[in-house]
């Protein structure tokens, strides 16, 4: 291979480089910081990570603390551990400059008929070209095949990469011959697997005892909707591929029609009930199986291979061949291994509740691959994937790519070769803090969005999103409006469909309230009559005044369960309802006289999800997706422009799974250069975040060893449960309403945590500048706003918690009065800057609600016989937490707690070989009479909300301690212990006074007066010589409700009885 040297240094408006039918020949410089401006000459080598466009926004002030500073540390971490996280991939890159050299030697070596295949696929003067991307993966598969190790005359003998692969597969994959060709999404996949069809069965035909090749082929797919597209692969279908993109040449066209060709989902490798179990009532067949290890009343493997391949007569005496296999969207199919712990020591997650579903059904393809193996013989397995990595859970580190991958035309190869859209993400803005604020959302939302159900709200509220995900939909939407600008102008007078929009969400509960606020709703209401509530983004509404529009242009999907064929769930049939009955009659008026309740749901939905952007089908006219989980491989809309990820994303494979959806190119055409012009796709929430670079790394330092600190089965007697606070209000009576003079001014202009312009931009590639635009409000419709927020949360009675949500009562009758403070308030406290309008503060929830707060602190101010009372604010969802849910491991000093003392297993101590002062008080716990349980404060997820500088932050304690109750009557009596002293202050802003004071004078009182949960103190142990009789009369002054509990001023539990 040629030494890559740099070319020149060029703009980076253009990040198109090469041609998309010839090999490339330069690419974008990546160093430490992004692009460097320098195009190098060469190919770009196979690394496992793509590099991104860099975060330009300098540090405003440190980030130290909240959400946001998560978000920022994430950013940090992950930049400063990109030279551990990339790697070459050296297997792809010795085989790709094997294939380039085969490639100019005229393919010496091939068979007669591969030959044929090859010269036709490369020719220039083809009409229908290949993407080289696509040869270059069917050129790998061949060279391997039939060229590698073997001696070819007037050729230099290759390197023979086959036992380095038969090697990759004993480890990973039981013995099965599997070769994976990566390719980035959008650059032709079908394509290529249409490609290896034609070559190994025409090839068979022309050597029939060559055991080299097969005429059978099972296509295995991740879903319905990818098994019903590719009927593309069957040589007898209309629209098939062969004659559509002209694959093979005339004089061998009609001999594919041998090809036998088997397209299955992996759900069918499951096995099933036998015939003679079906309808036995559940309990007679537990009965059945009592004491039997295996269950005889379902399919054994082989039973499952017959079933499957039942159409070329396995199952019968009839002789088999060996198979081919063609697994699309491979990523869903490996052998895991044990996790132990050990490996989660060196960074090999467990996963999560969704990592776990999707190993378990990477283990059914992959076991339906053996079982398939075993019986009937495989030739090779051939995986196409643009995202071949491990997933966490897996028992290999998150990210890690198939090691039998051979081939890799990854994204920035796509990009470079402009056959994708470039992805743009968030790089800067101008809110006031470190982070860009729209890169990585999830952070600062997550705990802000329902689990599994919504708060209930009257039909006319619109759904209250958190204020940073309301802003990064308006901010999105604005740059929407100018694509949608465009379409109008140039593309729907050619009949093209509307851009899309889509948006990615985590559960059924978090689409349905983003749905229900982008899209509007309706309803029939206690009087019969039918009411609208118009949807938040005009151009997305269902909405239209009075009417909803007769076909919606936003849908909601559950992609992932109608791929797998199952019935939809009864929560998301509910919340798709009205849209499905939509659909409905719109299929009925394209379809006269066609069965339409014939039609299940799920077969409606599907139809809709699988032709959005297709030109006069159902989903035609839809211009935003809002999806449960992630959109399946199968969706190949190539009309979307923009994309918003509402989820975790926890490594670049979910991120580029996420962005692949919307990679699809609009145009095919090619500019006078040769080249395709650059499209580009807009992301915000995708926090991509590993740039590659050449510094070396340094062998780590043998770990110490490992220790997991977990919740312990059987000491359930012994959890402490508490409250997850966001905040307090005071409750002042109704007849003591009103604004002090000295209001402070409340400043309309730079300083938000939320921005006003967001600049989005490409690894390479023009950027987008997103403004916002200012809204002229009248003061009194501004006022109206505050006031009904202020009713709704600070002035509502009570937090009752119903379903694991904490709910309270508006107060209506005091909406009057609070309008009229409220326009004294913006009369004589709010300031407006140059740039900015008053209408920001009715446009965005978050500039809103820090109206509201500032209006609710001045009315609460405790003046003259003024006495307000203070209450908490308990997190909307998930608002109780507790010790039952602690796992993880750690390599800090652990010591193993008493079984009758605590219900996690260990206290883990900080600093370097641990903390003294949090051994004594362990101690202690252990053996004070007092202390019914403990718990360190280490992954419980309790924090005390305080104020620093204006801005919330979160503080977190050492340790809960319960107390026995000295009679049936008493209360559970919990008292929260600060042992770090003047540290603290390192691990979060503000003084350690105020943390202190916050905890004692406001977090205790409002839990106490709330009621529900007990009675709760506070104390720090300053003195670790005495921490005994400090501990012992902290505990004295608990049971006694003295001042450990709080400030007797805001306090009310033992006046109206509260326990």
């Amino acid at each position: 291979m040629v030494e890559s040297v740099v070319a020149s240094r060029v703009a980076l408006d253009d990040p198109v480089l090469n041609g998309p039918y010839d090999p490339p020949t330069r690419y974008f410089e990546i160093g430490p910081k992004g692009p460097t401006g320098d195009v190098v000459e060469g190919r770009r080598p196979s690394e496992s990570f793509i590099p991104v466009a860099p975060v330009r926004k300098q540090g405003r002030k440190k980030a130290k603390d909240g959400p946001a500073a998560t978000a920022y540390a994430a950013d940090q971490l992950s930049l400063a551990l990109f030279d551990e996280q990339v790697q070459r991939n050296t297997l792809i890159n010795g085989i790709r400059d094997d294939v380039e050299m085969w490639r100019k030697s005229g393919y010496k070596g091939a068979t007669a008929t591969s030959l044929k295949l090859l010269l036709h696929w490369a020719d220039p003067d083809r009409d229908n070209r290949i993407l080289f991307a696509q040869r270059e993966a069917a050129e790998t598969a061949i060279f391997l095949a039939e060229v590698s190790g073997r001696r070819i005359p007037g050729v230099s003998a290759f390197k023979d990469w086959r036992p380095d692969l038969d090697d990759q597969n004993s480890e990973h994959n039981d013995g099965l011959p599997r070769v994976a060709l990566k390719m980035a999404t959008g650059s032709g996949k079908t394509v290529v697997m249409a490609m290896l069809i034609a070559w190994q069965t025409l090839n068979k035909i022309a050597t029939p005892t060559n055991p080299r090749y097969a005429k059978r082929f099972l296509v295995v797919t991740p879903g319905i909707t990818i098994r019903d597209r590719l009927r593309v692969l069957q040589p007898n279908d209309p629209e098939n591929y062969y004659d559509q993109r002209g694959l093979v040449p005339p004089d061998l066209r009609g001999l594919l029609g041998r090809a036998q060709i088997l397209i299955t989902n992996y759900h069918a490798f499951l096995l099933k009930d036998r015939k003679e179990i079906k309808g036995v009532a559940s309990m007679t067949k537990q009965i059945l199986l009592a004491g039997k290890n295996e269950d005889p009343f379902k399919e054994t493997p082989a039973d499952m291979v017959s079933r499957v391949l039942r159409g070329w007569g396995v199952g019968t005496s009839q002789r088999q061949g060996e198979i081919v296999v063609l697994n699309d969207e491979a990523h869903h199919c490996y052998m895991d291994k044990p996790l132990t712990v050990e490996a989660e020591a060196e960074g090999i997650e467990k996963g999560e509740r969704e990592d776990q579903e999707r190993n378990a059904d990477a283990r059914v393809w992959f076991k339906g691959l053996q079982a398939i193996a075993a019986k009937v013989g495989v030739k090779t397995v051939y995986d196409m994937s643009a995202t071949p990595f491990y997933l966490a859970g897996s028992g290999y580190k998150d990210g890690f790519i198939f090691p039998w991958t051979v081939s890799d035309f990854s994204l920035m190869d796509a990009i470079e070769s402009g056959i994708v859209k470039v992805p743009r993400i968030p790089v800067d803005d101008n809110a006031d803090t470190d982070i860009v604020t729209f890169r990585n959302l999830w952070s600062l939302i997550d705990k802000k969005l329902p689990k599994r159900s919504r708060a209930a709200t009257t039909f006319d509220e619109v759904p209250l999103l958190p204020a940073e995900l309301e802003a990064a939909m308006h901010s999105l939407y604005r740059s929407y409006e100018r694509a949608f600008a465009h379409w109008q102008q140039a593309l729907e007078p050619l009949d093209e469909p509307p851009p899309v929009f889509i948006v990615v969400c985590p559960n059924t509960a978090v689409s349905k309230l983003v749905y229900d606020w982008i899209a509007g709703a309706e309803r029939n209401d206690e009087h019969g009559h039918i009411r609208m509530r118009d949807g938040q983004l005009p151009k997305f509404s269902n909405i239209d005044g009075d009417l909803v529009v007769p076909r919606p242009r936003t849908i909601l999907v559950d992609s992932a369960q109608l791929e797998s064929g199952e019935a939809l769930k009864a929560d998301f049939k509910a919340a798709a309802a009205v849209e499905i009955e939509q659909f409905k009659n719109e299929y009925r008026k394209r379809n006269p006289g066609a069965d339409v309740d014939g039609l299940t749901d799920e077969d409606l939905l599907r139809e809709v999800m699988n032709t959005v952007g297709k030109k006069g089908q159902l989903g035609a006219d839809v211009r935003c997706v809002v999806s449960v989980a992630m959109l399946t491989e199968g969706w190949d809309a190539n009309t979307v422009t923009h994309i918003l990820g509402i989820r975790a994303f926890r490594s670049q494979l979910l991120c580029e799974q996420v962005v692949g959806r919307g990679l699809r190119r609009r145009s095919y055409a090619v500019n006078d250069e040769g080249r395709f012009d650059a499209e580009y796709a807009n992301v915000y929430g995708v926090p991509f975040a590993f740039i590659p670079t050449d510094r070396p790394t340094t062998d780590p330092k043998p770990p110490p060893p490992v220790t997991v600190v977990r919740s312990v089965e059987g000491r359930e007697h012994l959890r402490i449960t508490f409250p997850h606070l966001e905040g307090y209000r005071f409750e002042v009576p109704d007849e003591q309403l009103w604004l002090p003079d000295d209001l402070e001014e409340f400043v309309i202009g730079m300083g938000t945590a939320v921005p006003t312009w967001t600049q989005v931009a490409p690894t390479v590639g023009t950027s987008e500048l997103v403004e916002d635009e200012p809204q002229s409000l009248r003061t009194r419709a501004v006022a109206f706003r505050i006031a009904r927020r202020l009713v709704r949360h600070h002035f509502a009675h009570g937090d009752t918690i119903e379903d694991g949500i904490a709910r309270s009562e508006p107060r209506p009758w005091l909406f009057p009065t609070l309008t009229r403070l409220c326009i004294n308030w913006i009369e004589h406290a709010v300031r407006v800057d140059e740039g900015f309008s008053l209408g920001y503060l009715a446009k965005y929830a978050l500039w809103e609600a820090a109206a509201a707060d500032a209006v609710y602190a001045a009315v609460t101010r405790q003046e003259g016989d003024r006495r307000p009372r203070l209450r908490p604010i308990l997190r909307r969802y998930e608002p109780v937490g507790s010790t039952g849910k602690v796992s993880f491991p750690t390599r800090k000093v652990a010591l193993p707690t008493g079984r009758d003392r605590s219900e996690v297993s260990h206290v883990v101590l900080d600093g370097v070989g641990g903390n003294t002062w949090e051994q004594l008080l362990m101690e202690y716990c252990e053996h004070s009479p007092h202390v019914a349980s403990y718990a360190k404060n280490d992954h419980l997820g309790f924090s005390i909300p305080y104020l620093h500088e204006g801005r919330s932050h979160a503080y977190v304690p050492d340790f809960l301690l319960r107390l026995r109750t000295r009679d049936d009557a008493d209360v559970v009596r919990t008292l929260i212990v600060e042992v770090s002293g003047g540290q603290k202050s390192a691990h979060s802003p503000g003084s350690v006074e105020t943390k202190a004071t916050t905890a004692r004078n406001s977090w205790c009182p409002a839990v106490n007066n709330h009621g529900g949960f007990g009675r709760w103190g506070y104390t720090e142990v300053t003195d670790p010589t005495h921490i005994h009789a400090q501990l012992d009369a902290a505990i004295a002054n608990l049971y006694a409700d003295g001042p450990v509990t709080g400030d007797p001023d805001v306090s009310d539990f033992l006046e109206v009885g509260r326990v």
